[in-house]
């Protein structure tokens, strides 16, 4: 039997790679020709050690020098004493060049492009080989026809031979001008993937908040949720200006009603508008959604929505168990997801 095992090193690069049953993760990367940092092998230095964020493993021989009992029992690991038991995410604490692990291209071509708003495009692209990602994470995709490329996250489930992305309208800005007239068949290359913002093991209830096309990792997580099944309540707010922009939300009520807890709440911003819930998300997340604290809170959206909502949880005084959030910038840059 294979597992999958994803290395996230700590620039934000991950690195898939195939593992077999009873074969040490460390002569895996290296087969696959990645070099996690390594001195002894033997479990007695602990150069090797890594954090187990997910799944099933067994530890050989390691001396207390190497890694104590408290590290253990926090899921540290020695990858050359380390064989897995189920598909794993490892947090590598080195950078990917230092371990030759830099990201991968993946060619693809443009299949669709649809204006879902004003403010949003939706695009598609068919892989020639599909992309191993974690659910909330993104890639680089050039601009075609420039040497230009814009961090989009992932709004398809890992693995699918298509890749679905969705991307806000930036009047004069590259990426949304070709989307305005782009071709079918357009080649476009995905690098990656990339970033800290993914979903982890569900094991309590969870409060995610979208602010506008920071939908887009959301989706990628409910199609991996309603794929694998989930007993924890999940409460999505989707925070848009107006009505319009709402993109994609009978693809997020129907994943929701296919898993069958998941709760969607949307919220307009333009006063103008006539709509139940009327304002910000921190106008509306109260402290019953944080759940005295045991609660894994996911944000996705610009600057000033991630520090509002921070604030806004300092004020009803209670933190939560897990905040992971991704900022993004409506702008030029070309390395900030959105």
């Amino acid at each position: 039997m294979t597992y999958n095992v994803a290395l996230n090193f700590e620039d934000g690069v991950t690195r898939m790679i195939e593992v077999d049953e009873d074969e040490l993760v460390t002569d895996a990367a290296f087969r696959q020709k990645i070099n996690i940092p390594m001195d002894c092998r033997d479990g007695v230095c602990g150069t090797c050690k890594c954090h187990c964020e997910e799944g099933e493993y067994e530890l050989e021989f390691y001396m207390d020098e190497a890694m104590t009992e408290d590290e253990a029992e926090q899921r540290f690991v020695l990858t050359c004493q380390m064989t897995v038991q189920s598909d794993c995410v490892l947090a590598v604490p080195a950078s990917s060049a230092v371990c030759k692990a830099a990201p991968q291209p993946v060619e693809g071509a443009v299949t669709r492009v649809e204006a879902l708003s004003e403010t949003s495009f939706g695009l598609t692209v068919a892989l020639d080989r599909p992309v191993s990602f974690l659910p909330g994470q993104y890639v680089n995709i050039t601009v075609p026809g420039t040497d230009l490329h814009r961090s989009y996250s992932f709004s398809s489930r890992p693995g699918a031979d298509e890749a679905t992305f969705l991307i806000r309208n930036i009047p004069n800005g590259r990426m949304s001008s070709y989307l305005a007239g782009a071709t079918s068949g357009d080649r476009v290359t995905l690098t990656g993937p990339m970033g800290a913002f993914y979903l982890r093991p569900v094991e309590r209830p969870q409060l995610w908040l979208a602010g506008g096309t920071g939908l887009a990792p959301f989706l990628s997580m409910l199609e991996q949720v309603a794929q694998n099944g989930c007993d924890q309540p999940v409460t999505l707010y989707y925070a848009v200006t107006r009505g319009a922009d709402l993109v994609e939300l009978d693809r997020v009520r129907d994943l929701a009603a296919s898993i069958g807890n998941v709760t969607v709440i949307t919220i307009l911003a333009a006063e103008d508008e006539d709509h139940d819930r009327k304002g910000f998300v921190t106008d509306h997340v109260s402290a019953d959604d944080l759940n005295g604290g045991d609660v894994d809170v996911y944000l996705c959206g610009p600057p000033p929505m991630v520090e509002a909502v921070r604030t806004h949880f300092t004020n009803l005084g209670t933190n939560p168990a897990n905040f992971y959030f991704e900022k993004f910038n409506p702008t030029e840059t070309p390395a900030v997801a959105a």
